[in-house]
C-alpha cells in the first residue's frame, strides 16, 4: 500500500489545505486511488475552482436554448424539429509536447461531447496559434497541429470548414489548439447524461483502455517548464476510424429507447465520466474494475480510472436491454462490456480483484469541488490616444507588407490539407467571414466563425473580449445569418497571479455584457489556464465560436466582388483607430496603445440593417472589416472575386485606410441601388458612406496610388508556403 506523503500529494496537483478538505469529506486519509480520483476531479481542467464563480455571470438562457452550459455540449433550436448542438475545447499543453497526437485527440473529443448528445457532427472549425515564425519549433508545430486535425477530420468524413490561424512570440512555449464540433439532431433525441435511477446498468463502449493520457488533465492545469517534453506519455493517442464506428454505432442505438444516459470518458476518463453522471442524476455508481476492456496487461485500478485513451463512452442503459446495445456494438466491432450499476448511495464505489480499492461521495467530487476567488488585479484601461505613426509611408507599399504578413496571409496551406467539403453540405468554404453549411434536405443554414483578438485582449481584457464577441457576431451577419448563441474557449495564464486573474474577470465580464448586448447567449464552453511557460504567460486567448441561421441559404452573401461597375458602400463610422492595430504592428514595429472601441448599440444597429439588406435579396457580397482595416478588406474582396476597386472617397489618409474601428461593413451591389440604400441607411439612424466602384485589375486609391492584384495576390499567397517550405520570409520590423 502506498503511503501518502507531502510529496505525492504535491505531484497530484493538489495544496496542503485541499488535501485536508479531502481528508474532512471522507472522514479519513484517501488511498492511492482515491488521492487520484480526487486529483483529476478537482483539477482545474475538471472543476473550474478559479473560473466558476465568475462564469455564473455570463448568459447562458433564450427563448430557443434547449440545453446551456452544464453537459457535453450545448443545444439551440433552429426549427423544424431540428436542433444544433456545439461546443469549443482546448488541446493547447498536449499539442505542443506532441503536436500530431494532440490536436488529433482534441478533434476527437470535441465530437464525441457533440455526438453523445444525439448529434451527427457536420462541421470542425479549430482556432490555432502559434509562436513567432521565426520561432525553432513554430514549423514544427504547425505541421503536426494541421496534419493532426486534418488526418482526424478527414478521416471521420466531417468537414473542417474554417477557422483561425495565428502568430505571436507569448506562443513561443504554449500554443493553442482550440477545436469546435457542430452537430445536427431533432428536437426530441437529445441525450443527456444525468444517470437517474437505481439498479440500471453501466456500460462501457468503444476502445479498450490503457495506459496512455494518464494524469492528462492534470497536466493541463499546471505550468509547462523546461521538462514539459518528458510529458509526453501524458498525451493520448488517437484512432479516427474505432471512432467512426463509435459515432455510428452510438446513433443507432440512440434510435431505440434503450440509453437513460450517456457521458464521453474525455478528461479524466473513466472517473469523471462515471462521477459526473452520478452527480447530474442525483444517484450512486458502483464499478467493477475486473469487467473493464483492458489492452495492457496487469493494469492497477488507479491506472484504469485515470486512463484517458480515446474512442471510449460510458452508458446507463435501461434494465434488460443490455442483450440489444450488444448486439449493435459487435456489428460495428467494438467492445462492450457491463461494468456497473447505479446505486440510491450517492457515492462512488470501485472495485478490484474482489476488493473496494475506493469508496467516496460524488458529491465530493463534483458539488465539494473547491471554488476559489481569487484575488485579481485589473489593469486601468489604456488611454485612447492615437499612437505616433509616419504620415508620409506611401500606402500602396504598405498594403502590400500588410497582405503578406503573418496574420492577413492566405490560409490556403492550411485548410486545402483539410477536406473542406465532405457530406456535400458545405455552401461556403474557408476563405470568407463565416462558414456555411446547408442543413440536409432544406434550403436552412448554419453558419460558424471563430474570432478573438488577442493583442487587443491583453491591452484591454474587457473591450478586448467585447470585441470578439462582436466580430463573431458580424461575421455571421456578413453572410446573412441570425447569430444564435456563442461557445466559448477561455485560454489565459496562470490563475493564481492576480494580473492574470485581472485579465480572466475582464474577459469574462466583457464577453458578459457584449453577448447580452446581442442576444447571444453562451451555450457551452471550456477554460484552459495555466497557459505559460517559465512564468512567460501567452496573450490572453478569450475565442468565441459562434452559430447563427440562415432560413433560406439562397439568400446568401459572400466576400468575393462579383460585377465591375457596383457600387461600393461603407457602414460604420471610421475614426482612423491605430492603436493596437494590425498596421502599427507591422508596418511601424509597435504594438502599443488602446484597442478600439466596441460600441454595442452601433454594432446591432448595423449589423441588423445589413442583414436586412440579405434577407431581402437585394445584398450578396458583404465584408466586414476588421484586422488591417479598410483597404485590407477592399483588398480581400477583390482577390476573391478577381476584380478590382476604384476608391474615390477623397481622404487617402493611413489611419483611416488602415485603422480598425468597430462595427464596420464594405458593401457591394448595384451602383442603381446605392442612392436608396444610402436614404434607408440614413432613416435607420445607420452611418454609410460611398467608397467608390468595383472594376479593373487593380486597387486603386485616389491621392495614393495603385497596386495590381496580381502583386497583390502573389505576396497574399506565397508566406505560408515560405514558411512552411524552410524559404525565406518577408523581413519582420
Amino acid at each position: 500500500m502506498t503511503v501518502i506523503t507531502p510529496e505525492i500529494v504535491r505531484e497530484h496537483g493538489l495544496s496542503p489545505d485541499e488535501y485536508d478538505r479531502i481528508k474532512q469529506l471522507l472522514n479519513r486519509e484517501p488511498n492511492f486511488v482515491e488521492l487520484g480520483v480526487f486529483s483529476v476531479m478537482w483539477s482545474e481542467h475538471c472543476s473550474y475552482k478559479s473560473t466558476r464563480a465568475h462564469l455564473r455571470k455570463l448568459p447562458t438562457t433564450g427563448p430557443l436554448v434547449i440545453q446551456g452550459p452544464g453537459e457535453n455540449a450545448g443545444v439551440v433550436d433552429i426549427g423544424d424539429g431540428d436542433a444544433v448542438i456545439f461546443k469549443m475545447e482546448s488541446h493547447n499543453h498536449p499539442s505542443f509536447i506532441e503536436p500530431y497526437q494532440g490536436a488529433a485527440t482534441g478533434v476527437g473529443g470535441i465530437m464525441r461531447d457533440v455526438f453523445t448528445m444525439g448529434a451527427r457532427p457536420v462541421a470542425m472549425m479549430n482556432a490555432l496559434r502559434f509562436g513567432a515564425p521565426d520561432h525553432a519549433k513554430t514549423r514544427h508545430l504547425v505541421s503536426g497541429v494541421v496534419a493532426g486535425i486534418g488526418g482526424y477530420g478527414n478521416c471521420m468524413g466531417v468537414p473542417t470548414v474554417g477557422g483561425e490561424v495565428n502568430f505571436h512570440p507569448s506562443y513561443n512555449g504554449n500554443i493553442l489548439v482550440n477545436a469546435m464540433c457542430v452537430g445536427l439532431a431533432r428536437t426530441d433525441k437529445i441525450f443527456l447524461s444525468a444517470a437517474k435511477g437505481s439498479g440500471n446498468p453501466v456500460v462501457y463502449v468503444g476502445s479498450k483502455t490503457g495506459r496512455d493520457g494518464i494524469h492528462g488533465a492534470t497536466m493541463a492545469s499546471a505550468e509547462f517548464n523546461e521538462d514539459s517534453e518528458e510529458k509526453r506519455p501524458t498525451v493520448q493517442v488517437g484512432d479516427p476510424f474505432t471512432e467512426k464506428l463509435l459515432l455510428e454505432a452510438c446513433l443507432e442505438l440512440m434510435a431505440t429507447d434503450a440509453i437513460i444516459a450517456i457521458q464521453d470518458m474525455g478528461a479524466a476518463g473513466l472517473t469523471s465520466s462515471s462521477a459526473e453522471m452520478g452527480d447530474k442524476g442525483g444517484s450512486g455508481i458502483e464499478l467493477n474494475l475486473d469487467r473493464v476492456p483492458q489492452r495492457e496487461e496487469n493494469m492497477t485500478a488507479y491506472e484504469m480510472l485515470l486512463s484517458e485513451s480515446q474512442e471510449r463512452m460510458l452508458m446507463v442503459l435501461k434494465p434488460g436491454r443490455e442483450p440489444e446495445a450488444e448486439r449493435i456494438f459487435a456489428k460495428w466491432e467494438l467492445d462492450f462490456a457491463v461494468i456497473g450499476v447505479t446505486t440510491d448511495t450517492k457515492r462512488l464505489v470501485i472495485k478490484h480483484k474482489g476488493a473496494v480499492v475506493a469508496d467516496m461521495p460524488i458529491t465530493a467530487l463534483s458539488d465539494e469541488a473547491p471554488v476559489y476567488q481569487r484575488p485579481f488585479e485589473r489593469k486601468a484601461a489604456p488611454k485612447a490616444t492615437q499612437p505616433a505613426f509616419d504620415a508620409a509611408r506611401p500606402v500602396m507599399a504598405s498594403l502590400l507588407r500588410l497582405i503578406g504578413s503573418p496574420d492577413l496571409c492566405s490560409r490556403r496551406w492550411v485548410w486545402e490539407q483539410y477536406d473542406t467539403t465532405v457530406m456535400a453540405d458545405t455552401v461556403q468554404v474557408p476563405g470568407g467571414d463565416a462558414a456555411v453549411v446547408r442543413v440536409h434536405g432544406s434550403n436552412k443554414a448554419l453558419a460558424i466563425s471563430c474570432d478573438v483578438t488577442p493583442r487587443y485582449c491583453k491591452a484591454d481584457p474587457f473591450e478586448g473580449a467585447k470585441q470578439a464577441v462582436a466580430e463573431c457576431w458580424r461575421n455571421m451577419t456578413a453572410v446573412g445569418a441570425t447569430p444564435l448563441a456563442v461557445t466559448d474557449n477561455l485560454n489565459f495564464g496562470n490563475p493564481q497571479r492576480p494580473e492574470i486573474m485581472g485579465e480572466i474577470v475582464g474577459g469574462i465580464d466583457g464577453i458578459g455584457e457584449a453577448c447580452r448586448a446581442l442576444s447571444f447567449p453562451v451555450v457551452s464552453g471550456n477554460c484552459s489556464l495555466y497557459n505559460e511557460t517559465n512564468g512567460e504567460p501567452i496573450l490572453p486567448t478569450p475565442a468565441i465560436g459562434g452559430v447563427g441561421l440562415l432560413k433560406d441559404v439562397r439568400r446568401m452573401a459572400t466576400v468575393a466582388f462579383k460585377r465591375a461597375g457596383d457600387a461600393l458602400l461603407l457602414v460604420g463610422d471610421t475614426k482612423g483607430h491605430l492603436g493596437q492595430s494590425i498596421y502599427l504592428r507591422e508596418i511601424e514595429g509597435r504594438e502599443e496603445g488602446a484597442p478600439p472601441p466596441v460600441d454595442l448599440a452601433a454594432e446591432k444597429r448595423n449589423g441588423d440593417f445589413v442583414r436586412g439588406l440579405i434577407e431581402q435579396g437585394r445584398l450578396d457580397t458583404v465584408h466586414d472589416i476588421s484586422d488591417g482595416g479598410l483597404l485590407v478588406a477592399i483588398t480581400e474582396m477583390a482577390m476573391a472575386g478577381s476584380i478590382g476597386a476604384e476608391l474615390t472617397f477623397g481622404d487617402a489618409a493611413i489611419a483611416l485606410l488602415f485603422g480598425e474601428d468597430q462595427g464596420r461593413y464594405i458593401l457591394a451591389l448595384p451602383a442603381s441601388e446605392a442612392a436608396r440604400v444610402l436614404g434607408e441607411a440614413k432613416a435607420a439612424g445607420v452611418s454609410m458612406s460611398s467608397l467608390g466602384v468595383t472594376g479593373g485589375d487593380r486597387i486603386a486609391v485616389k491621392g495614393a496610388g495603385d497596386a495590381p492584384l496580381a502583386k497583390l495576390r502573389a505576396a497574399h499567397e506565397s508566406w505560408f508556403p515560405a514558411l512552411m517550405s524552410g524559404g525565406e520570409l518577408p523581413p519582420v520590423n
